[in-house]
């Protein structure tokens, strides 16, 4: 120990100058893959030698056997371990490890293949959320393969893919976290884009491909596969001469249609197709074909908003569900025609710039509107059978015509709440109506319950305003008085303001029900069928009389009570 203490002496200098020189020869530094040599095995451990540090690294047997390096436990051999720690802060121990090591050297050609562009070979070893897990058969490294780039088309199982050996291109490496991501999707088409660009140099504008198989739809045009080699787009215009809304109009999956050839991009390797082109534009003659005239269409498509038709090849028009029947709403053209059906329909519209063509089927047929004008005129009373029902309204099925009338719950009765009328009907209830309303145009019919009896308020056809009339008060609260005219069979309001003249009188609780009052119409309009009564214009009336009659109102000289004093004194007089 007294050999160290003094640092300046002869020794301890030889002794710097000496482990100087031995650290200049290796350069120890922890982060860093060294190389070890074994030099020693136990059944659990082995042991190796570095040159430069103070002791021995320690390997675990299992984690060498795991690692694939079995036939490496052997003496003299060296193996490549990433130094960890060259003390440990508790044991003093040096930590070493082999696997991560592998993993870096591993990172390390990976880097090296992304900046070459280079494909890597890999195997699927398992799946996980979003895709799988791929190793790097040449250092066992893991990335990660995306779902959508493990093929180039959908695949619900990839179980045939894992453990099969095969090539991978790198599209990300994250150098910070070390993780990589590699596609399986890129490999293949790159041998499909050499063998699609040997494709599409067969085909040329104006080729006739035969059969080709509706593949897809989508809202710009319809794909089709071409002989099971290529895949090629044929534009929503050219589709048709007509108007198409959306390619489910005209196709299904699985249709066989004949194409032509109308564009080639070899630098895209797309082929472009038409299928209006094979045929001669309809639209040239349509000078041929008059409006409101019947023609003869054959049915090509059904849908669930009507039908396609042709009225020619190649000229194909829409008959709308609204087209097929006067009376029947939401008719389904799939219950009433199959396709290849020829049916009757009369063009209602042409238009050139549009290229469109609309047709009807209804028009072939009388309308049966107009028939109910001329059988039964408004005015007539006729049977009707109820056949629906809503929240406000009966329809009416009138005698042997497939038509339905509107029966408003206003129209159901003269004296109680429509309403609560219209609780009291249901299905195939028999009515007598009468029809009050025909609009072939707009296909509506109008009829009414209560216009088959007396007008109960034709007691006021002969009543005009500020007439007196007596009436029965029914009941009173609050509100007002509820009053039945003597002779009429309908009760009226009567409202609070207009009980009395003196507000301290309009209370509806002076009356108890039952009396038989006047009052005066203060409105009266027959056309409309409204009437309102008052008492307090009654007063009012009755007062302006008596003012006319006795004098000014106030002056009390000319009331019949203003000489009863003289009276009284004369009468005194004679009986003295």
């Amino acid at each position: 120990m007294e050999l160290f203490k003094e640092l300046n002496n002869p020794q301890s200098k030889e002794f710097e100058q000496l482990l100087n020189n031995q650290l200049s020869k290796t350069k120890i530094e922890e982060g860093k893959i060294i190389e070890g040599k074994i030099n020693k095995i136990t059944e659990k451990f082995v042991f190796l030698f570095v040159e430069g540090l103070k002791s021995e690294p320690v390997l675990d047997i299992n984690e060498l056997k795991s690692m694939g390096l079995a036939e490496k436990i052997k003496l003299g051999e060296t193996i490549p371990v990433l130094l960890e720690k060259i003390e440990h802060p508790k044991t003093g121990e040096i930590i070493v490890s082999a696997s991560k090591a592998q993993k870096i050297k591993g990172w390390d050609k990976l880097v090296e293949s992304y900046e070459k562009n280079e494909p890597v070979m890999g195997k699927i070893v398992s799946k996980c959320k979003g895709g799988a897990i791929v190793e790097h058969i040449d250092t066992g490294s893991l990335m990660f393969l995306p779902g959508s780039q493990i093929s180039d088309k959908p695949l619900k199982d990839i179980s045939h893919l894992l453990g099969e050996p095969q090539k991978f291109a790198l599209i990300k490496l994250d150098k910070v976290r070390g993780n990589a991501c590699v596609s399986r999707r890129e490999i293949i088409s790159n041998f499909k884009k050499e063998d699609k660009a040997k494709i599409v140099e067969k085909y040329k504008v104006g080729d006739i491909i035969k059969g080709a198989e509706v593949k897809g739809l989508s809202s710009f045009g319809a794909f089709f596969n071409v002989n099971g080699e290529m895949d090629c787009l044929v534009h929503l215009q050219e589709i048709s001469y007509s108007r198409v809304n959306h390619p489910d109009e005209v196709f299904s999956i699985g249709e066989k249609h004949d194409l032509k050839v109308i564009s080639v991009d070899k630098e895209k390797l797309q082929v472009g197709c038409s299928i209006k082109q094979l045929s001669p534009d309809p639209f040239e003659h349509i000078e041929n074909y008059e409006l409101n005239k019947n023609y003869k269409v054959k049915v090509v498509k059904l849908m669930d908003f009507g039908a396609f038709c042709e009225l020619e090849p190649g000229l194909t028009t829409l008959l709308h569900s609204s087209e097929l029947s006067w009376t029947k709403k939401n008719l389904s053209a799939k219950k009433m025609f199959k396709v290849g059906d020829e049916i009757d329909c009369v063009i209602t519209e042409i238009d050139k710039e549009k290229r469109r063509v609309a047709i009807s089927h209804r028009l072939t047929q009388p309308n049966p509107f107009e028939l109910v004008e001329k059988k039964y005129p408004v005015g007539t009373i006729v049977e009707g059978e109820v056949v629906n029902k809503n929240e406000y309204s009966l329809f009416v099925k009138i005698e042997d015509l497939d038509v339905d009338a509107f029966l408003h719950c206003n129209d159901l009765t003269y004296f109680n709440n429509g309403e609560q009328e219209l609780e009291k009907y249901k299905k195939n209830d028999k009515l007598k109506v009468k029809v009050l309303e025909i609009k072939s145009s707009e296909q509506k019919i109008r009829v009414g319950l209560r216009q088959t009896q007396p007008d109960p308020f034709d007691w006021f056809k002969d009543k005009k305003t500020n007439q007196v009339i007596t009436v029965k008060i029914i009941s009173a609260d609050n509100k007002g008085l509820t009053v039945r005219p003597e002779g009429c069979e309908m009760d009226f309001q009567i409202k609070k303001s207009q009980i009395a003249i003196n507000p301290a009188d309009q209370r509806g609780t002076r009356f108890t029900g039952g009396e038989r009052i006047d009052c005066a119409i203060s409105e009266l309009d027959v056309e409309k069928r409204k009437v309102n009564l008052s008492i307090k214009l009654l007063e009012e009336i009755e007062k302006k009389e008596a003012l006319e009659k006795y004098g000014a109102e106030g002056s009390g000289k000319n009331l019949p009570f203003s000489s009863l004093s003289e009276d009284l004194k004369k009468k005194g007089t004679k009986d003295k």
